[in-house]
C-alpha cells in the first residue's frame, strides 16, 4: 500500500479523529458488557476451516459495504467489530493513514476475502477503521470468493460459529443441500445437527429391515426428508408454530415437536398424532399473548385443584377388547368413558353404550386414582368387573384402564387416542364466579382433544338432536357431527341459527348451504344473540329434542370465570345429554 504524505493540517485533525475513535471504541467495550454481544472481529483463518470453506482463484474489484465487513486475516484482535480501534493500534499509523484520506488522492481499494454476505480483511484495516470514522458506508476493494455450503451474513456473533460449523459437518456427512437443493435444515441451538444425523441414523436401521438389504446413506437421507421430515414441516407451517415461536428455525421445531411427542407418548403411555402433539406443544409454551392469557385462565381453573400426577398402570392386565376389527365408516369407533364408581357415574357407561351399539364401536373404561390416597384393591377390582359385565350384557367390546392422578389430565391424556368421551355430568358449573373458578367440568371442555359427550342423571336414546349455531370457528365442528350423527343414524335435526340481526342469516346460509350440499334435510329456528339460551331450551322440550349439539367455548378462560359462560348456564338447565365439539 503507498500513501502520500499528509499535510500539517490533516495529521492535526487525524489525531483528533483517532481519539473520538478511542472514546467510541471504550463505550462499546463497556456497553457489550451489559449486552453480552460481542465487539470481536472474527478470525478468517478459523471461520474458514470451521464452514469447510475454499477460496476462489480469482479477485474482482468491487464496493464493499463496511457494515458487512466482520473479520481480518491477521489483525482481528486490533479493531472492534466495527472497526473502531483498540487499544493496541498504534496512534501514529492510524493518523497518518486518516490524514493520507483527507487528501485529494484519498486510499487505495483494500484486500479482502467474501463469505456469503460476509467480508473478512486481508490487507486494508486501518483504511476500514478511518473510512468508518469518516462516516462512509462503502470502501473498494479487491474481493476473492470464498465458497462455502453454509451460508453466512454480517449479523454473525462467534458462539454461532459452532452452529454453522456443526451445520458445515452435518452437509458434509448427509449431502442434503446437493439430494433436495430446497433443504433448509438450519438450527439456532449447538448440537441440533447431531440430534438431526441421529434422526437419519435410526430411520435407515428401520429402512433396513423393512427392505431386508443394507440401505446407502444417500438412501436413507432422502427418504428421511422426504417421508418424516417434510410431513413434520408442513404441519409446522399450517399451524403457523413459527408464528408462535418466531426465533426457532423449521429445522428447530421439528426437533422440539419430535422431543414433545416423544413425551407425551411416555406420559399417556400411547401413540400421539403429530398434529395434536404441535398443538399441545403451542398451548404449553407459545409467548403470543393470547396463548399466554390462555394459559393463565386455564392456571386459575386449576389454582384449586392442581395438577399432581403421571399416569400409571393400577392394574397390569386390562380386560382385551373382543370386537371385531371391522368398523367400517363409523366416526366413533374408539369411546372412552370415565367411571367414578358411584351409583351416578354409571350414567355415562349406559349412554355410552347406546352410542357404541349403534357405532359398532370399542369402550375404553378409565378409572382413575387419587395419588397419594389410600385405595381399595377389592373396590376397584369390583368396579373394573362390574364395567365388563355391563359392557358384554349390552354386547359391547371393551376394555378397562386404571391411572393414578389429576382426574382432567387423566381424562384428557387419554383422550387423544379415542375418538369420543362420554362423562358423567353431576355437578353442572354453578353460576357463582368464585365457584367458577374451582370447577372441572369447562376446564375438561377447553382441554379435551376430542367431542365430549355430558350426560345428566339420565340416559337418552337419541332419536332428535338440536344444533345451535354461531358461525363461530368452535361451532364449525358441531356441524359436522350433526350432519353425520343425522344421515348415519337416520334422525331428525333442528338448528338454531344464533346472532345479532345484523347477521342472523349470514349464518343461517352458512350452516344450510352446508347441510343441503350433503343432502340432509333440518329444520331452521333463528335466535336473537340476547336471547339464545331461552330459546335453545324452549326447543327441547317443544321438539322432544334429546340431544343438543354445540361449539366448544370460543372466549379466553378468564373472560368466562369473571362473566359466566352460556355453555355453562345450558349444562345447568338442560336435562338432555350435550355434545360439545372441541
Amino acid at each position: 500500500m503507498t500513501i502520500s504524505e499528509p499535510n500539517y493540517i490533516h495529521v492535526h485533525r487525524a489525531i483528533q479523529d483517532f481519539k473520538s475513535a478511542r472514546q467510541k471504541a471504550v463505550l462499546r467495550e463497556l456497553l457489550a458488557h451489559f449486552t453480552g454481544e460481542s465487539t470481536e472481529l472474527l478470525p478468517f483463518d478459523e471461520v474458514r476451516q470451521k464452514l469447510r470453506a475454499q477460496i476462489g482463484p480469482r479477485k474482482v474489484l468491487k464496493e464493499i459495504p463496511i457494515d458487512s465487513i466482520i473479520g481480518s486475516v491477521n489483525r482481528y484482535q486490533d479493531f472492534t467489530r466495527g472497526f473502531l480501534p483498540g487499544r493496541n493500534v498504534d496512534e501514529n499509523r492510524w493518523t497518518y493513514v486518516d490524514a493520507a484520506n483527507q487528501g485529494l488522492e484519498g486510499l487505495p481499494p483494500i484486500e479482502a476475502y467474501q463469505i456469503g454476505g460476509a467480508y473478512f480483511v486481508s490487507d486494508g484495516n486501518h483504511r476500514i477503521s478511518v473510512a468508518k470514522q469518516s462516516g462512509a458506508t462503502e470502501i473498494q476493494g479487491y474481493v476473492t470468493e470464498v465458497h462455502s455450503r453454509v451460508p453466512l451474513t454480517p449479523d454473525i456473533q462467534p458462539e454461532e460459529l459452532i452452529r454453522k460449523s456443526e451445520y458445515a459437518q452435518f452437509l458434509e456427512d448427509t449431502n442434503i443441500d446437493r439430494l433436495r437443493p430446497q433443504a433448509d435444515l438450519s438450527v439456532t441451538a449447538c448440537g441440533g445437527h447431531g440430534r438431526l444425523q441421529e434422526h437419519i441414523a435410526v430411520h435407515r436401521y428401520y429402512m433396513g429391515i423393512e427392505q431386508q438389504h443394507e440401505i446407502q446413506p444417500y438412501e436413507a437421507v432422502v427418504d428421511w426428508y422426504d417421508k418424516v421430515y417434510l410431513p413434520v414441516a408442513s404441519i409446522i407451517r399450517e399451524r403457523g408454530l413459527l408464528v408462535d415461536f418466531p426465533n426457532r428455525s423449521e429445522a428447530d421445531m421439528y426437533l422440539w415437536l419430535a422431543e414433545h411427542r416423544a413425551a407425551l407418548e411416555e406420559e399417556c403411555r400411547m401413540q400421539i398424532e403429530v398434529g395434536y402433539a404441535a398443538g399441545d406443544l403451542v398451548d404449553r409454551y407459545s409467548h403470543r399473548l393470547d396463548r399466554v392469557f390462555s394459559r393463565i385462565g386455564h392456571r386459575i381453573t386449576n389454582a384449586i385443584k392442581p395438577q399432581k400426577r403421571e399416569t400409571t398402570p393400577a392394574l397390569e392386565a386390562p380386560t382385551p377388547s373382543a370386537g371385531s376389527d371391522d368398523h367400517g365408516q363409523h366416526l366413533f369407533r374408539e369411546t372412552l368413558v370415565p367411571i367414578n364408581g358411584h351409583q351416578d357415574g354409571w350414567f355415562a357407561l349406559q349412554q355410552a353404550l347406546t352410542i357404541a351399539q349403534r357405532e359398532q364401536s370399542t369402550l375404553h373404561g378409565l378409572y382413575i386414582l387419587d395419588q397419594g390416597a389410600v385405595e381399595d384393591a377389592a373396590n376397584t377390582q369390583k368396579i373394573q368387573t362390574d364395567f365388563l359385565h355391563r359392557c358384554k350384557d349390552a354386547g359391547v367390546s371393551c376394555d378397562f384402564l386404571v391411572v393414578t392422578g389429576d382426574i382432567t389430565r387423566s381424562i384428557c391424556d387419554a383422550a387423544v387416542k379415542h375418538d369420543l368421551v362420554v362423562a358423567n355430568l353431576s355437578y353442572p358449573p354453578e353460576d357463582a364466579w368464585l365457584a367458577r373458578l374451582g370447577s372441572g367440568i369447562p376446564n375438561l371442555i377447553r382441554r379435551c382433544p376430542r367431542p365430549l359427550l355430558l350426560t345428566p342423571q339420565a340416559v337418552s336414546p337419541i332419536h332428535h338432536i338440536l344444533l345451535a349455531y354461531d358461525g363461530s370457528l368452535k361451532a364449525r365442528e358441531a356441524i359436522y357431527l350433526a350432519a353425520y350423527l343425522t344421515k348415519q343414524w337416520e334422525i331428525p335435526l333442528h338448528v338454531i341459527s344464533i346472532g345479532d340481526p345484523s347477521n342472523l342469516e349470514v349464518i343461517q346460509d352458512e350452516v344450510k348451504g352446508y347441510l343441503e350440499s350433503h343432502n340432509i334435510g333440518a329444520e331452521y329456528i333463528s335466535a336473537n344473540k340476547d336471547q339464545n339460551i331461552s330459546t335453545i331450551l324452549e326447543s327441547l322440550e317443544k321438539f322432544d329434542v334429546d340431544l343438543l349439539l354445540i361449539g366448544g367455548y370460543g372466549r379466553n378462560p378468564l373472560i368466562d370465570i369473571v362473566q359466566g359462560s352460556e355453555i355453562d348456564e345450558l349444562l345447568r338447565q338442560s336435562h338432555i345429554p350435550i355434545l360439545i365439539s372441541h
